[in-house]
Parts: C-alpha cells; sequence; structure tokens
C-alpha cells in the first residue's frame, strides 16, 4: 500500500540558515575554478569506458556479481529517447518523433533485450530502485507504460505492489495532465522529476522549450495527491538571455511551487558533441561572471527558503532522506546523480543506457539501428564499458567519499582499503596543498575535509585523485562540464 505523501511548507530563515553556503560565496574566488571537470556519477567516467567490454564482458561481470555475499540488489535505469520536440540545450541521448508506432517498436526490443538480460541474475536478487528516463518518458501513454511495466515485473523480482521499491519517472509536464500523473501513482511509481529550467519566456523561446509555471504545478499537485513521496524539479543556469532578475523570478516561482529537491545544474555549451545545441546563439549565452552571479543567486535563495545544500547542484528539503542519509554518511552517487541506494547493481537498459555492475561499468549501444541490430541477432547491446582494476576501485572510493560527504577519514579510508593515502596518492597531495592553500580544504595525514567553499567545488578536489586526467591528450573541445 502506496503512503500518501503530506505536503509540508518550508520554513523559511532566511539569513539565519547557518548552512547556507551563499554565507561564503565569493563569485570571483569561484572563477578561478571554472574549467570543465567530470561530474564523477561514475569513476572512471564515461569517456575511459572502451569498446573491447563487450557482450562476453557483461555476462562475466553479471557471473561475479551473482557470487557477491549477501547479493546484491537490483536498480533498473530503463531509457526512453523519444521526444516531441528538441530542447536545443539539451545534451541527453533522444530521438525527436510524433510517430507513437516507434514507441511499440522500441517496447518490442526493450522486451527482447530484458528476456536475456534478466536470466543472467540469479534468483532472490530483488529490485529495490526503477528509474525511467530519457528522452521523455511520458512519451508513452499510461497504456504502454503499464506494458513496460508489465514486461519488468515478469522478468525480475519486485515485491508486491512495488513495496520498498523506489521507483521514479522523468516527465515533460507539457505533455501531461494531472490524470496521467495520477495514472504514474496507480501504477506505482512514487518519484516525480519535472524539467523546468528557467520559467522566463525568453529564455524559452531561446532554447524551444515553451513551459508555464502552471503546468508546473499541475503535476507537482497531481504528484502530492497520487502517493508520490518526492518530487524533483531541474533547472539550468547559463543558459541564453538569463539575467539575475529573470532567474530570480524562476527560482522564487519554484520554491513556492515547493519541490522537495531541486537538481541546478550548469548549462554545458558543447556543440560539437550535441547537435541540437548548434541551434543556440552563443553570442546570448551569459558571460563566466553572469554565470557565476546566476550560481550564487540559486545557492542565496535556495539557502534563504529553507533547502540544505546536499552536494554540487543538489538541494533538497531538510527532512528528505538524501539529507539524512548525507548526515549518516550512507549518501552514494551514481548515473542520476546523488542516491541512498548505493548498495544496488544498476542494470541498464534500451539504447545508450549505462550500467553498473560488481566492478564494472557498461553502456548500450548509443544509436537505435545498433541496439536493435544487436538485438535482431540475439546479441546483447553491449557497446563498451570498462573493469576497473584495484587502482580504479581505490580512486573511486575515495572520490565517493569526497562528492558525497565532503571530507575523508584517511585511517578508516586506510584500513578498508590496505593503504597509506599520504603514499599511495602521493601524486594528488601537491595539488591538495595547493587546494587547502587557497582554501577549499583542510588536509592532515589523518583526514581531508572541504570548507565551506569547497564544498562548492568537490569536482575540483577530487580531479586531484583522479588517474586519467593527466594521461589524457588535449582536447579541440571539452569533453566535461565547467565546475561552475
Amino acid at each position: 500500500m502506496l503512503v500518501k505523501h503530506r505536503h509540508r511548507p518550508l520554513l523559511h530563515i532566511g539569513r539565519m540558515n547557518p548552512n547556507n553556503p551563499a554565507t561564503d560565496f565569493d563569485a570571483a574566488w569561484m572563477a578561478r575554478y571554472d574549467f570543465p571537470a567530470p561530474r564523477y556519477t561514475s569513476y572512471p567516467t564515461a569517456p575511459q569506458f572502451r569498446a573491447d567490454f563487450d557482450e562476453a564482458r557483461y555476462r562475466e561481470a553479471i557471473r561475479t556479481s551473482n557470487a557477491a555475499s549477501p547479493p546484491r540488489p537490483l536498480s533498473l535505469y530503463v531509457h526512453m529517447p523519444f521526444c516531441w520536440s528538441p530542447c536545443f540545450y539539451c545534451g541527453c541521448n533522444r530521438i525527436i518523433t510524433h510517430d507513437k508506432g516507434r514507441a511499440d517498436r522500441y517496447l518490442e526490443q526493450l522486451a527482447r533485450e530484458v528476456a536475456m538480460v534478466a536470466p543472467l541474475f540469479d534468483k532472490g536478487r530483488t529490485v529495490r530502485q526503477l528509474h525511467l528516463g530519457g528522452g521523455t518518458p511520458n512519451f508513452a501513454d499510461p497504456d504502454r507504460l503499464k506494458r513496460l511495466l508489465d514486461m519488468l515485473r515478469a522478468h525480475f523480482e519486485f515485491g508486491d505492489d512495488y513495496e520498498g521499491v523506489e521507483a521514479g519517472i522523468e516527465i515533460d509536464p507539457r505533455f501531461s495532465d494531472a490524470a496521467y500523473v495520477r495514472e504514474l501513482g496507480a501504477m506505482g511509481f512514487n518519484r516525480l522529476s519535472i524539467g523546468v529550467q528557467d520559467f522566463d519566456p525568453r529564455v524559452q523561446a531561446a532554447v524551444n522549450r515553451l513551459q508555464t509555471p502552471e503546468e508546473t504545478r499541475v503535476a507537482v499537485d497531481a504528484a502530492r495527491g497520487s502517493g508520490f513521496t518526492s518530487v524533483n524539479i531541474d533547472l539550468i543556469y547559463g543558459l541564453p538571455r538569463q539575467t539575475p532578475a529573470g532567474f530570480a523570478q524562476t527560482l522564487a516561482q519554484v520554491i513556492d511551487i515547493a519541490p522537495d529537491r531541486l537538481a541546478v545544474y550548469g548549462y554545458a555549451h558543447l556543440p560539437r558533441l550535441f547537435k541540437a545545441q548548434r541551434q543556440i546563439d552563443a553570442s546570448e549565452l551569459p558571460d563566466a561572471a553572469a554565470r557565476m552571479h546566476l550560481f550564487g543567486l540559486a545557492l542565496e535563495m535556495l539557502g534563504d527558503a529553507g533547502y540544505v545544500h546536499v552536494g554540487m547542484d543538489h538541494f533538497a528539503r531538510p527532512d528528505d532522506e538524501l539529507v539524512r542519509a548525507q548526515a549518516e554518511g550512507t549518501l552514494q552517487r551514481n548515473f542520476q546523480g546523488y542516491s541512498t541506494r548505493g548498495e544496488c547493481d544498476i542494470v541498464g537498459l534500451g539504447m545508450s543506457a549505462i550500467g553498473r555492475i560488481g566492478d564494472s561499468y557498461s553502456q548500450n549501444a548509443r544509436d537505435i539501428t545498433g541496439y536493435a541490430l544487436a538485438l535482431e541477432n540475439d546479441r546483447l547491446p553491449v557497446a563498451k564499458g570498462i573493469v576497473l582494476d584495484r587502482d580504479d576501485l581505490v580512486r573511486r572510493a575515495v572520490i565517493g567519499e569526497l562528492m558525497c560527504r565532503g571530507r575523508i577519514d584517511f585511517d578508516a579510508f586506510d584500513e578498508r582499503h590496505g593503504i597509506v593515502s599520504e603514499e599511495y596518492f602521493a601524486d594528488a597531495w601537491p595539488r591538495l596543498r595547493h587546494l587547502e592553500a587557497d582554501g577549499l580544504l583542510e588536509l592532515s595525514a589523518r583526514q581531508l575535509e572541504a570548507t565551506t567553499r569547497g564544498r562548492l567545488l568537490l569536482r575540483v578536489i577530487a580531479m586531484s585523485f583522479d588517474a586519467y586526467l593527466a594521461a589524457e591528450q588535449p582536447q579541440q573541445e571539452p569533453r566535461y562540464a565547467r565546475s561552475v
């Protein structure tokens, strides 16, 4: 039985909030670290995935994972690639179409992949988490989504009525009404993520996404009456035509809607990598100083509204489980951002989906043709991936602790991994000392702790431990979004 979420307004505590990072925000100081940096949703990061990780290695990773004791539960990520129209800022892997028949064909392909993958996992490995991302998952109507869920439940082990399963879905509220959201709740979804980006009509016109606050509020209100326990809203700063006044108005409108969580991302303008971004007039983008101002505005207004800065670009209400997990030291990070279900193996399903099985990462074919062709030939559509060696595992662990907790207890870390951190990370220590001198962290042989300022730049600190960055050749265009 799903528990209805009873909305409680946030406590507006203004400048009295001691945890508001805006109180220590210095735009000029932050600007010196405004350069491309990995988001560390994985380590090694996706550019390190290799084509020699094939179906055979994927199957071997699952066999190895099955032998773990106790058996790890599963998290399913299903990529739904279809969108009705392109949002010019988007870097996601998606297909623009109005043909609903393509969704039917895609569901058939997903059914084939699920039927091949699910039996590879031992019985008893139950699903604890399900997430539908895209693209626009609500491109599929309720009947098609029910078919998808029935297919997953027929092959994977779920609890009765999704009991104990965190089931999330991303939606575009321009193409869903209150009845649609209520249907999602009836299916068992309990987490909703809504793209907004900016409510300023001038910005929306520049990025080809016209969306009203009212459309967003309808979806949020329907979710709160339909069994959803959490609602997230995504915003983006650094978009064309954004101004402090306009973005402040958007923030005020979102605060009034009062989602449980917010993600406030910096726009990454990489038109060489993402074709849709070539529609954006680069001369209309805010410059570095203006971007920094927008970021500082988000920190200030969300902090003053009572939201807790969980890390990087994520904010949550004080009673949210992300905040509790951070306080208890159990917060995790994966391809969907921050999570409380880090103990799960992630099974990526669908075109371009990324998974994490045991000590490996894998990604399916990024194009629909390659994805479909593999399945037609009775092959899993794995296109690339990586098996982590011992050094990868140690560095993944230290980066994970830093990104999720903002601190590293080297005594405990060294005992768990059988190393002496100051020696093992000897290459990182000079960089860490430099960051310490600049006020990002406090460092000793026993502990690293990010300062208030440093918590805004955890990606920059984490780069010190990344063994792959130093070996990378200079790129004509950055692979990563800017750190701020």
